[in-house]
């Protein structure tokens, strides 16, 4: 079972004092974070890709390659990058970069965004959402399975025997982030690419389908799921115990998840809500490392996973008690986890 971490770099103004982390210092932050990931023993870290004022990463490649070199053993990924408004030769050339340059640690996971910014920044339009991501997914395949490339589609321009570089020492490992629609499963499962299932609501048992439908649709497809790992990322925290994780944790997580929700149509984050989600069968892994571990390992159980990704920085939380976060992750629930 292997763990992890993912961040947006947020900067989202603490509901406490006002105050706001500038850009420049919250990216030195994620540094950091990562340096102490690998410590800990942590396995992977992510870094998603947002174009906003409240996220402070809009090149995670570049923080990711900052990272390489202060670190030897983690792994590093986009969490995620927004194929869909990409180059996928740009993207394949700055990931191979990244896993020539850290020794065969970079991954690249891949998906449509759920944050939509970026489509008009990028010239891209909206109704074009899902037909952008399965195009540029087949052709970032294309250019991960062959040195030179010919090619044409409806939303680039052709490309006619050329060759990307530079190649990578091995193959590139890429996954698909999916949020819960069984045509993404499919069309990941279809391809022999491994899934990320991103929980952030509801209850876990219902991914247990769509774990169920992306094993399924691998072995229709040819392939062997025990090669095709399956990971899952939640939202949480992890405090010395349960009850100073959830007091901690609720001001910043319930301030930006009250802000995604007023631009999505959302109610406020209510603490009622906040409780029932900690839970045991609640989507938030949170809490003492004993209570986190038995999260972890229930969501082991229930959708087979075989790697978990914990996302702590979903609102502005002081930088120290996000170390101390990372810390018990590596130290107390991972020995539970593996043991």
């Amino acid at each position: 079972m292997e763990l992890g971490l993912t961040s947006f770099a947020e900067t989202i103004a603490d509901p406490a004092s006002g105050e706001t982390v500038g850009h420049g210092e919250r990216l030195r932050q994620v540094i950091e974070e990562i340096e102490l990931a690998e410590s800990v023993g942590l396995d992977v870290y992510g870094l998603g890709e947002h174009h906003r004022p409240d996220f402070a990463s809009s090149s995670p490649a570049t923080v990711l390659a900052a990272a390489a070199g202060r670190t030897s053993k983690i792994r590093l990924f986009p969490a995620v990058s927004v194929l869909s408004t990409d180059d996928p030769v740009r993207v394949f050339q700055q990931y191979a970069t990244l896993d020539l340059v850290s020794s065969g640690r970079a991954e690249l996971l891949v998906g449509r965004g759920s944050f939509i910014e970026s489509f008009p920044l990028f010239g891209h339009d909206l109704d074009d959402y899902d037909e952008l991501f399965a195009e540029k997914l087949d052709l970032l395949l294309q250019i991960r399975d062959n040195e030179k490339v010919s090619w044409s589609g409806r939303f680039r321009s052709p490309i006619h025997d050329q060759g990307i570089y530079p190649r990578p020492e091995r193959p590139l490992p890429i996954r698909v982030a999916v949020g819960g629609t069984p045509q993404s499963i499919v069309r990941a499962a279809s391809r022999g690419l491994p899934v990320a299932l991103a929980i952030i609501g509801g209850s876990p048992d219902r991914f247990r389908a769509l774990a169920e439908l992306h094993r399924r649709t691998l072995i229709d497809s040819g392939f062997d799921p025990a090669e095709v790992p399956l990971s899952v990322h939640g939202h949480g925290y992890i405090a010395d115990s349960t009850e100073q994780a959830a007091e901690e944790f609720y001001p910043s997580y319930a301030a930006a998840m009250s802000r995604i929700g007023r631009e999505r149509g959302w109610g406020p984050m209510t603490r009622e809500q906040y409780d029932a989600m900690r839970g045991p069968g609640g989507s938030l892994v949170l809490g003492d490392p004993d209570t986190v571990a038995a999260k972890i390992l229930r969501w082991k159980e229930v959708l087979g996973v075989t790697r978990f990704e914990l996302h702590v920085s979903v609102g502005t939380l002081p930088h120290e008690q996000v170390l101390r976060s990372i810390e018990l992750l590596g130290t107390a629930v991972g020995p539970l986890v593996r043991g």
